[in-house]
């Protein structure tokens, strides 16, 4: 199941998102996604879990967790392909 992981601090890294994911279970990949043409963080990124009850607990222990100062989105990534990435634009 891929999850959407959002709000993240500038210094947030795949690392630090292994760390809060991997007690609920697998992690395949993580993605902290950065801006094309400048390389910083865009604040948002996107965990993959194999198994989906992990996923799940994973979505419901996370959600709303402190990493670095900042309160995360943590759900489900269903969205994203249904209405499109996010941007990192600041309009």
């Amino acid at each position: 199941m891929n999850i959407f992981v959002g709000n993240l601090a500038c210094t947030a890294t795949d690392e630090d998102l292994r760390q809060l994911f991997e007690p609920y279970g697998t992690v395949d990949t993580i993605n902290v996604m950065t801006d094309r043409e400048t390389g910083h963080p865009c604040g948002f990124g996107f965990v993959d879990m194999p198994e989906r009850s992990a996923a799940r607990a994973a979505i419901a222990g996370l959600h709303g967790t402190d990493l670095a100062g900042r309160t995360c989105t943590v759900n489900e990534a269903d969205w994203w392909a249904r209405d499109g990435a996010p941007s990192c634009a600041r309009g």
